[in-house]
């Protein structure tokens, strides 16, 4: 749960940033949640959900 809810606070930021920097358009920003949104409900979710927790267990473990 901790590393779902850094995820999206991670992904949630750097989406406000793009917005905020126009460098993507709401529109863009609407098909990129929905995509996120009808991607989870597919059989690769959990595929990609462990790929992310590995991303983040690598990056704790460098010093």
């Amino acid at each position: 749960m901790a590393v779902n809810l850094s995820a999206v606070l991670l992904f949630g930021a750097a989406l406000a940033f793009l917005l905020r920097a126009k460098t993507l358009s709401a529109g863009a920003a609407l098909v990129a949640l929905l995509f996120g949104f009808y991607l989870a409900r597919t059989g690769v979710a959990p595929l990609l959900s462990s790929a992310v927790s590995s991303v983040f267990t690598a990056l704790s473990h460098i010093h």
